[in-house]
């Protein structure tokens, strides 16, 4: 088995910028499971035909299993669980243990899976993200084990939950910032937070037991020489198009939290009001800005609480809070004198079903938009634009 620690250079040999003393420990870790394929003697031998047409498996998945590639010789597959654009996720049961667990099976043809593997193998052991149990790569599909979310999502148990209040809120809403903080300040970004990627691991409904699901979109800071970087390393390595771009989607991340907060307080949606809402409708109102703050749970909830969805949902991304002004917001640091009131809830799949459409209005665009303000336009510039007009929604 190959070393993670680089062989010692012999004194004074000179030492090339990938090993400069200015790169952060962890940049190195994109290597960290190279040289670790199992490789068997028979490939020794010239590749046949019908081996020059094999996709390649993973290095951690030969490292894991060797030569014994396919899944159904560890586990039994059952039902389905979710199916997404390049993927399902299935429940599985592990053929020695008898241990439930959650599949997620990528096909390879649509999506490179590496990025999501090699994130969950990093930061799966947080106790809020998602555990990464075993790997498999037949060729075509990859085969990601995760452990088994049996609490359901969290937007859906609250919204069905008999009592909920904003210090319930407050709690919840702490436990994820605090774990994307940690990404974040990693160089990950989510990029696909919606309410049905956030999930209880049991039905206990404590907020410890909150998962950030599905890393298929997430992204890692890299510097141009594909060496992976943290925030604070970057202003040497990094192209400031990229930084940029990375700091874009961690607001996308809190604008998506903004929502999930936005929603749990409310008992509705900010921008949709149900399932039949165009895109096109949804996609104005969120350019436009405009939600509401006032009448149903608004009349009750407390102002520290507007303030900090207002500041979450800000059309301009630069003056949107990041995860640690979030979570030193009074409402999050004063939480435990928060009101413990119930709040009413609209219909469940009604509220569920205005939650899909916002996250299917941002996801069916070419580009999803960048939420500026409209005077930032090219459009409205060229007018000469003096005030923001806009529509009640």
């Amino acid at each position: 088995m190959a070393s993670l620690h680089s062989p010692e250079r012999p004194t004074g040999e000179r030492r090339d910028m990938a090993d400069s003393p200015g790169v952060p420990p962890s940049a190195n870790a994109h290597h960290l499971f190279r040289g670790f394929s199992f490789v068997a003697s028979n490939l020794v031998q010239e590749p046949s035909q019908q081996d020059l047409h094999k996709v390649p498996v993973h290095p951690i998945v030969q490292q894991l299993h060797g030569n014994n590639i396919h899944f159904t010789d560890g586990y039994e597959i059952k039902e389905d669980i979710g199916v997404g654009s390049y993927s399902v996720c299935k429940r599985c049961v592990h053929k020695a243990t008898d241990a439930e667990y959650a599949v997620k099976i990528i096909d390879k043809s649509k999506r490179d899976p590496s990025e999501e593997i090699e994130i969950l193998l990093r930061y799966g052991q947080h106790p809020n993200i998602i555990t990464l149990k075993d790997v498999y790569d037949d060729g075509k599909f990859v085969y990601l084990v995760m452990e088994l979310m049996r609490g359901g999502e969290l937007l859906d148990r609250i919204l069905r939950q008999r009592y909920f209040s904003e210090r319930e809120a407050s709690d919840v809403l702490c436990t994820i910032t605090k774990t994307m903080d940690y990404l974040h300040s990693q160089g990950v970004v989510h990029r696909d937070l919606k309410p049905s990627n956030i999930l209880y691991m049991d039905e206990s409904g404590n907020p410890e037991s909150i998962r950030i699901c599905d890393f298929g979109f997430a992204k890692q800071l890299r510097a141009e020489n594909g060496l992976l970087m943290t925030p604070c390393y970057t202003a040497n390595f990094v192209a400031p198009e990229v930084l940029k771009r990375q700091g874009y989607d961690a607001a996308c991340d809190i604008w998506s939290l903004g929502i999930l907060l936005y929603t749990m307080l409310a008992g509705f949606t900010p921008f949709a009001n149900g399932p039949d809402d165009t895109p096109e409708e949804i996609l104005a109102r969120i350019g436009s800005g405009k939600y509401a703050l006032s009448g149903g749970n608004w009349d009750s909830i407390s102002d520290a609480a507007k303030d900090v969805v207002s500041k979450m949902l800000h059309v301009d991304p630069h003056q949107r809070l990041t995860a640690v002004q979030v979570l030193k917001h009074p409402w999050i640091v004063n939480r435990e004198y928060l009101s413990q009131n119930q709040l009413s809830r609209q219909d469940v799949h009604l509220v569920k079903g205005a939650v899909a459409a916002t996250y299917f209005a941002l996801n069916r665009t070419p580009q999803a938009p960048r939420l500026e303000p409209v005077l930032s336009s090219n459009l409205a510039q060229r007018r000469g634009m003096k005030r923001l007009t806009s529509t009640r929604l």
